[in-house]
């Protein structure tokens, strides 16, 4: 974590996480767990070289960048660690572990992003990655006090017809107005290879979403081609033009005043996660962006997005991070927080709760 150490004040601060991919979460334990329990071979000899293999510099956009000889790219090495989850308990496992690390970090409230295309297209029955994510849902809630709401995510680089096909699929298991919906998810979102695949592509999936009573949101990855014109399309052109309740990552949109100012007048928040573009952003260059934003009057929260493909630096971390790199005062990242709350599809009760705690959060310097 670039030698910061994870302070009091921001282990402490009450926290809600917007951005995080559930399988991106699975830890080298965790995996290696379920690849003895599933009986599914593993490309490494022992635990210690498996961990080890988390540590590499990834390849992020091999159409961009060229690939790299015997390096996985980002994407190769998240959707290798999804083989390892099988069966209902393999996805219930992986969702607690996160939930339980949510808890331990003060986390009080979370909107994983998960996809079924991933796994059906192994074999995997829809139902057993639902049902096994709905189970943890309701045993955080009653154990641990830990509140979530889910985000079916389409997976931009596949056919927008299996999106389309998948969302049908998972439908019983919204939220929303969907009639005896499980209540596991209460938006859609976007996630996989953004390259040359605009938020507009996808306008008829974010529809059925919005007429089954669910919230849109979609990434727009920071550095990345046709960046800009990605965020344009979620701030004025999907869903009819009314554009996307939020934007995943989106921070490009400090370049342009039309794009910022867009999303301060339509009150669009940004769900960035500052350490997955730390890796290949420069200090000097990353932090002030995100102060600028700020200043600005866009409305941000802080999140992890996949931690253990990102130097296993998570929620707390990547906050630490914005608070030492940004010089942001205790007040200003007590701001944060709220604007966490403030965006996210928490019921009221829930909310309220977490703002009370953020209004007693201790800010003298």
């Amino acid at each position: 974590m670039n030698g910061l150490t994870i302070t009091p004040f921001i282990a402490n601060l009450p926290k809600v996480e917007l951005h995080i991919h559930i399988e991106g979460t699975l830890t080298p334990s965790l995996r290696w767990e379920l690849a003895h329990r599933n009986k599914i071979p593993l490309p490494y000899a022992t635990f210690s070289e498996l961990q080890a293999s988390y540590a590499v510099t990834l390849n992020h956009r091999p159409e961009l960048n060229g690939r790299q000889p015997g390096i996985p790219t980002f994407l190769e090495a998240y959707f290798a660690g999804c083989e390892v989850l099988r069966t209902e308990t393999d996805f219930y496992d992986l969702a607690m572990a996160y939930l339980r690390r949510c808890a331990a970090m003060n986390v009080r409230y979370t909107e994983p992003f998960f996809d079924i295309q991933a796994h059906t297209r192994r074999g995997v029955p829809a139902a057993a990655v639902m049902d096994g994510y709905l189970r943890a849902q309701h045993d955080a809630a009653a154990q641990l006090g830990l509140h979530s709401r889910w985000i079916l995510c389409f997976l931009r680089d596949e056919p927008v017809e299996q999106g389309l096909d998948a969302y049908r699929e998972a439908r019983p298991w919204a939220a929303g107005t969907v009639e005896g919906g499980k209540g596991l998810f209460h938006a859609v979102g976007l996630a996989s290879n953004a390259y040359e695949r605009p938020p507009m592509l996808f306008e008829e999936g974010f529809a059925l979403a919005r007429a089954d009573g669910l919230h849109v949101t979609m990434h727009c990855d920071f550095g990345q081609k046709d960046t800009r014109e990605h965020v344009t399309e979620a701030i004025f052109e999907v869903c009819g033009g009314r554009g996307a309740e939020r934007i995943d990552h989106g921070l490009d949109a400090e370049d342009s005043e039309k794009l910022w100012r867009g999303l301060v007048d339509r009150g669009i928040g940004l769900t960035l996660c500052p350490h997955a573009y730390h890796r290949r952003t420069a200090t000097e260059v990353l932090f002030p962006k995100i102060r600028r934003l700020v200043g600005r009057g866009v409305k941000i929260c802080i999140n992890s997005d996949d931690p253990t493909l990102m130097h296993d630096v998570w929620i707390d971390g990547n906050l630490q991070k914005v608070y030492t790199y940004c010089g942001f005062s205790r007040g200003e990242m007590v701001q944060l927080a709220r604007n966490a709350v403030d965006m996210c599809w928490a019921e009221d009760d829930t909310k309220k709760a977490i703002y009370q705690e953020l209004d007693s959060v201790d800010i003298c310097e």
